[in-house]
Formats: C-alpha cells, sequence, structure tokens
C-alpha cells in the first residue's frame, strides 16, 4: 500500500477536482439556461484532467523513483491511477448526478429532443441516465488516462545520458 500511496493521493484529487468541475458546470448555467453549449464547453475538462496526471507522474518520479523513472514505471503509474479513478467513478457520479445537478438528466433529456437528436424522451433517457454516465465514466477515464499517460511519459521519463 506505501507503493500505492501517491497514486491514491491523485486518483482522489482527480475525483475532487472532477466534482469542482461539475459544479462549475452547473454554477455557469452549463446544466440549465445555457445547456446548449454544454456539448462544447465540457471537453475544456481535458486541460486539467492532462494537467493532474502529469502533475501525478512528476510526482511519482521526483518522490517514489528520486528523480528517474523509466517509461514503463510511469505507465504503470498512471495506468493504476486510471483504474483507481474508474474505481471511485461510480461514487464521484452518484455526486453530480444526485447531489451537485439533479436537473440536468431532466434539462438535457428534454432539450435533445426538441433539438431532433433523439425522437423521443425514451430514447434520449436510454442515453441520459446515472448508470450509462457510470460506465462512460469508467471506460472513458480508463482509456484517456492511459493514452495522457502513455504520451505524457514521452517527455517525463528520465532518459539515460553517457557520461563523458
Amino acid at each position: 500500500m506505501k507503493n500505492l500511496k501517491i497514486e491514491i493521493k491523485w486518483a482522489v484529487i482527480f475525483s475532487l477536482m472532477s466534482l469542482l468541475w461539475m459544479l462549475l458546470e452547473k454554477v455557469t448555467g452549463l446544466h440549465g439556461r445555457y445547456i446548449d453549449y454544454h456539448i462544447y464547453l465540457t471537453n475544456l475538462f481535458a486541460i486539467p484532467a492532462i494537467i493532474v496526471m502529469v502533475l501525478a507522474l512528476k510526482d511519482k518520479k521526483k518522490n517514489f523513483y528520486d528523480g528517474r523513472i523509466t517509461y514503463l514505471q510511469g505507465l504503470v503509474s498512471g495506468i493504476i491511477i486510471s483504474v483507481m479513478i474508474a474505481v471511485i467513478s461510480p461514487l464521484t457520479q452518484w455526486i453530480t448526478t444526485y447531489v451537485i445537478t439533479p436537473e440536468y438528466f431532466p434539462n438535457v433529456i428534454k432539450r435533445s429532443v426538441e433539438l431532433g437528436y433523439y425522437n423521443t424522451i425514451a430514447e434520449a433517457e436510454a442515453n441520459f441516465n446515472y448508470l450509462n454516465y457510470v460506465k462512460q465514466g469508467a471506460i472513458g477515464g480508463l482509456i484517456m488516462g492511459t493514452v495522457t499517460t502513455a504520451i505524457a511519459m514521452i517527455f517525463i521519463y528520465t532518459r539515460n545520458r553517457k557520461s563523458s
């Protein structure tokens, strides 16, 4: 467990940041009045998500591997963080759905039918619901976390330098 202390810390930080992002979306009206812009602006979440993952990997490099980390060590650490985030995601989705913004699903269902994305309320409800978002969040978190780690580690890993 001591070996995973940094991964646990950053998975929790990421999850809290996700909740703060959802609160920000709600406060700015993206779950209500400005829901038409939600589909575009919610993608900006990638910016803090990438930053948090990079900070986590740098933390692991500095404080666990004493400043020298291989690509594989970083990749494994990032995948572990991603798995932990995926495990926590049903809780963060529950908090988002039932505490932070319970009006989001009814609003997005109604608006998606009005705009013709779905023909009926039932079709929209099949997409916009807690269980579907839990699945999407867990799978998406695993995939995006792994891809982000794979790319970030290109820049973070310690290159072997020949001594002169």
